[in-house]
């Protein structure tokens, strides 16, 4: 059994990002918890004027909502009968990442699905503003689908690592999970000007080896000294279909994420990313 969150906000790309859970998982038992929160929509909504309006519009975002969400849920069903797959809907008056901590934490979720962008969808974006603080601080890997990417069974996986973090077992059993049963291939990508590991890092090496031992691994060092360009290249040039990444203190995520702004982000996604090990909001 897998328990998967999908925040949505009933644009297209989250819908893509439904579409690719569901074929996905299609082999395994899965709970899927869809997720809408509307705090935000509540501030922003153009009828508040004043603070009498406050409780009749949180009553009207929160109907809308909850009809969205039953649309929905009959648009998955008929995408997907799987006998499989339970289905549950959480409308909810919080922010998208408060909301989000409270079911991964509640309902011990092994994974969150969701669309690279949101409604705002703007071209020159790797991320949207909200999956982006989702990649950032929910506790719990997140798997981002690139907008209008359609399923395809994922066949080379690169896991670009520098072996100085300590791996959780949870967390890279999930990984084995995922794409074991679809036998993928992947690649360790090492970007350093030596083949030389520390103890440390080579005992690092040996446990993610050991713990997904069900995939086919293969290991290779870069000497570019830009990461995120080492890692577009090795995408691109080796045909890459799925990326992970880890995202703590000295990870080569953390530094394309915390150290750019949104809209300079030069790690261009365009194939599902896998991001594990989040880090806690301070």
């Amino acid at each position: 059994m897998i328990k998967i969150l999908v925040p949505t906000d009933f644009s297209d790309n989250a819908m893509n990002a439904v579409k690719y859970a569901l074929e996905f998982f299609k082999h395994q038992k899965t709970e899927f918890y869809f997720m809408h929160a509307y705090q935000a929509e509540v501030y922003n909504h153009k009828e508040l004027v004043s603070r009498t309006d406050f409780k009749a519009i949180v009553e009207s975002v929160k109907q809308q909502s909850e009809e969205s969400l039953a649309n929905l849920l009959a648009t998955v069903k008929e995408i997907s009968p799987n006998p499989r797959f339970t289905y549950f809907t959480i409308s909810a008056y919080n922010s998208l990442l408060d909301e989000a901590d409270v079911i991964v934490d509640g309902k011990n979720i092994d994974l969150v699905v969701m669309g690279t962008k949101g409604k705002s969808n703007h071209s020159h974006l790797t991320f949207g503003s909200n999956t982006l603080q989702v990649l950032k601080y929910v506790q719990c890997p997140v798997l981002a689908i690139p907008q209008n990417y359609s399923y395809e069974k994922p066949k080379h996986a690169l896991f670009p690592t520098n072996y100085l973090i300590p791996y959780k077992r949870r967390e890279l059993k999930l990984v084995c999970n995922l794409l074991s049963p679809q036998r993928t291939k992947i690649d360790m990508l090492y970007v350093s000007k030596s083949n030389k590991l520390s103890f440390r890092q080579e005992d690092n090496k040996a446990f993610v080896e050991e713990t997904i031992c069900k995939n086919k691994m293969s290991f290779y060092t870069t000497d570019n000294k830009n990461i995120d360009s080492a890692i577009n290249t090795y995408v691109v040039d080796n045909k890459i279909d799925f990326l992970i990444m880890v995202n703590t203190r000295h990870s080569y995520l953390e530094n394309i994420l915390f150290q750019s702004t949104i809209d300079k982000i030069s790690l261009k996604i365009a194939i599902p990313l896998l991001v594990l090990q989040n880090l806690r909001r301070e």
